[in-house]
């Protein structure tokens, strides 16, 4: 038998192995929705919605044209009248700041805790305010950490909780669905997701009637019935018919998808044991390994050694969002988020990557000792 050898390089992604793996499926869609004459808000929207909701266990789905969007109208939807800031974690990207600024909020950070990266009682509730109406958690790199004391605390402030479960779809604790802890969440389909279209696409669910209602009349006008504007803020965000479908196709394999995701940081793990490099584990429910991420205080050098055994590697994310220039936040000390963006590189994971990959990068890992 002749022994397959190790590629020369392990790209961070390559989604055209999923396309090619679902190719047939999709375009069945293609021609269905152009049979249908519907391509905005079609029974493919429709069903896909249905079907999301059913699968977080949620009384409300609701798709948008990005996670961004989402994010806006889930904040604009919760914020309590009266109140103005937005509380988050600055150590994801910069994408909940964008949000809540587009939404007309101001944003202030909180540090995250050193294991879980992300917000928790600890780091929030001592910057707990009356003017603070929002507090938007970010389940980082896949991982669902238990906020039920996080929200408990904030609703005793008077603050919502959105959860932005752009990198943890399908994530569960105790058999609890990432997105149906706190008032409302939100979330990406942008195609390197767990659950990705083949465009940009979004969605926000809620437990809340209420909540969702708003949504709905958010993301259309502020449409209350067609050409009726009765709620402030409306804008225009819709997912589009043939997204929804794609979708549709991609949500059953959503748990093996993440079943191997899981598996692949697994290997890392094992073969980082006792090095330089710390990967992060990935390994139940709770965790969907949207990333592979590892720390190191040597990250330029690793880096380098890395692309030598020829493994591509990438920063997530490199510039917390208040030292962004850009977004000219208040000065202010993060210690755990500064060290963090400091140390903090993410390996090659897909659920399409060839079990010759994943040995290469164990290899690659194995020889930085």
């Amino acid at each position: 038998m002749t022994q397959s050898l190790a590629p020369a390089v392990v790209p961070m992604n390559d989604l055209s192995r999923g396309i090619d793996r679902d190719r047939e499926d999709f375009a069945r869609v293609f021609d269905e929705v152009l049979a249908s004459g519907y391509v905005i808000m079609g029974p493919k929207h429709a069903a896909f919605e249905q079907e999301l909701a059913k699968y977080l266990g949620v009384l409300s789905a609701s798709g948008v044209a990005s996670g961004t969007d989402a994010l806006e109208i889930a904040i604009k939807a919760a914020m309590p009248a009266g109140r103005s800031i937005v509380m988050t974690a600055a150590n994801a990207g910069g994408y909940t700041t964008t949000a809540a600024r587009r939404a007309g909020y101001n944003v202030r950070y909180a540090d995250v805790d050193a294991n879980s990266m992300c917000l928790s009682v600890e780091t929030v509730e001592q910057h707990l305010s009356s003017e603070i109406g929002v507090v938007v958690v970010t389940h980082l790199y896949g991982n669902l950490t238990d906020i039920n004391e996080l929200v408990a605390v904030c609703h005793s402030h008077g603050v919502k909780v959105v959860e932005d479960c752009a990198q943890a779809i399908g994530a569960r604790l105790s058999g609890v669905a990432a997105g149906s802890i706190g008032d409302i969440a939100a979330t990406s389909f942008y195609p390197t997701k767990n659950l990705g279209a083949l465009g940009d696409g979004g969605a926000i669910f809620t437990n809340s009637e209420e909540l969702a209602v708003r949504v709905r009349e958010l993301r259309q006008y502020g449409w209350s019935s067609k050409y009726r504007v009765t709620r402030a803020g409306g804008t225009n965000s819709r997912l589009d018919e043939l997204q929804a479908g794609f979708l549709g196709v991609r949500l059953p394999l959503l748990d093996g998808l993440n079943e191997r995701r899981r598996s692949i940081v697994a290997s890392y793990v094992a073969a980082a044991m006792d090095g330089p490099l710390q990967v992060l584990p990935a390994a139940s429910a709770h965790h969907v390994a949207h990333l592979a991420v590892a720390l190191t205080d040597r990250r330029d050098e690793i880096r380098a050694a890395l692309s030598l055994g020829g493994v591509q590697t990438d920063v997530h994310f490199p510039v917390p969002d208040h030292l962004q220039p850009g977004f000219a936040a208040a000065a202010q000390s993060l210690p755990i988020t500064e060290r963090l963006a400091q140390e903090v590189l993410s390996l090659p994971c897909f659920p399409e990557m060839t079990d010759d990959e994943i040995d290469a990068v164990c290899t690659a890992i194995s020889a930085l000792r």
